[in-house]
């Protein structure tokens, strides 16, 4: 790594930590924009990386919520009893039990939605283009649907967690942090993986699957592994969702694909697919305009999404990263030799 990367990176680190800090009436918001940042990445895995469109990464969401809920309270109370008092009122954690449940429950959720995901691929990767994002789909739904009727997690009414001890202020900023060091390693992880053999194996199965097949690529094993490692961060910060919100319930909150199921696709679209800072820069961008349109144009956002969206697949296909990467090669280290282009231009 350059120098002159090595500042950039510290520069970055730097404005991460005092974010919350310099915006202390923003830190919410800010924790968001780190959701916004990891599912974006993570769906990116295996939609823009791997050419595997799913609809369905909410599913590892909502059950991220629930797995560290379950553990969370499972280490102090009898589950059921919990949830059939609707949590809160007269069950309390001490803040040991606050901060363990939320370390155990946050790793839980992620590992389990990665054994789910192991699961569900050998299924569902038996599809492929629309058939496997309708299937995702359809498992995300089906979920949601069979949690909300399962009365041993609060069914319908959700679960209640018991709030941490200290001071609002300071559980803002440790679900800020909680967020931000899962993003960092996620992010240090991704740049790391798609700079080996493993990303180049993902990438020609997104450019011809058959071919990649035919010279003895196992392609359903890096499918399983590409989707479980994306589940495996999608599933953490749903744990640390379910300790943000405090209250939630499985169609409006765990299981919403009219919402954040949207959204992380959105993110992509907008930085671009099959890049590394494409969702991250995607990311930023919707929370800004999801701020916006939120807050002053109430009861039309979701005409301006869905215009966004429109601009975005007609305008920009390839997302803000492929179009600046077209316009100004040079500085992604692009070479383009101007006899060529030139040559190209004429035709």
């Amino acid at each position: 790594m350059t120098m002159q990367k090595t500042s950039f990176y510290a520069i970055l680190l730097a404005i991460i930590v005092a974010a919350p800090f310099l915006f202390p009436d923003f830190t919410t918001q800010l924790a968001t924009l780190w959701l916004f940042i990891i599912v974006a990445m993570t769906w990116d895995m295996t939609g823009g990386q791997m050419g595997y469109n799913s609809l369905g990464n909410i599913f590892f969401y909502g059950t991220g919520m629930y797995v560290a809920a379950v553990i969370a309270i499972g280490l102090v109370y009898d589950v059921g009893e919990y949830t059939g008092a609707s949590g809160g009122g007269r069950y309390d954690f001490t803040n040991e039990q606050y901060i363990i449940g939320f370390i155990l429950g946050t790793l839980g959720a992620g590992v389990f939605c990665a054994l789910s995901a192991f699961v569900l691929g050998y299924v569902l990767f038996g599809l492929r283009g629309p058939y496997f994002a309708i299937g995702t789909l359809g498992t995300a739904i089906a979920a949601g649907e069979l949690v909300s009727n399962w009365d041993w997690v609060g069914g319908g009414q959700g679960i209640t967690l018991p709030v941490y001890g200290g001071d609002y202020d300071q559980t803002k900023l440790f679900i800020y942090f909680a967020f931000a060091v899962v993003g960092v390693i996620l992010f240090i992880f991704l740049k790391w993986l798609y700079g080996t053999r493993f990303g180049a194996a993902i990438n020609a199965i997104r450019d011809d699957e058959e071919k990649a097949e035919a010279m003895g690529l196992r392609t359903l094993r890096y499918k399983l592994w590409t989707w479980a490692m994306s589940a495996f961060f999608v599933g953490m910060v749903g744990g640390i969702s379910a300790f943000q919100l405090i209250s939630f319930e499985p169609l409006e909150s765990a299981y919403q694909t009219i919402n954040l199921g949207i959204f992380m696709v959105v993110c992509v679209l907008l930085g671009g697919k099959g890049t590394l800072w494409g969702p991250i820069i995607g990311a930023i961008m919707f929370q800004v305009f999801k701020e916006v349109t939120w807050n002053y144009f109430l009861g039309w956002q979701w005409v301006a999404l869905g215009a966004l969206i429109v601009i975005t697949v007609v305008y920009f296909q390839d997302g803000l990263m492929g179009w600046l990467q077209q316009k100004k090669p040079e500085w992604f280290g692009i070479r383009i030799d101007q006899k060529e282009a030139a040559s190209e231009a004429a035709k």
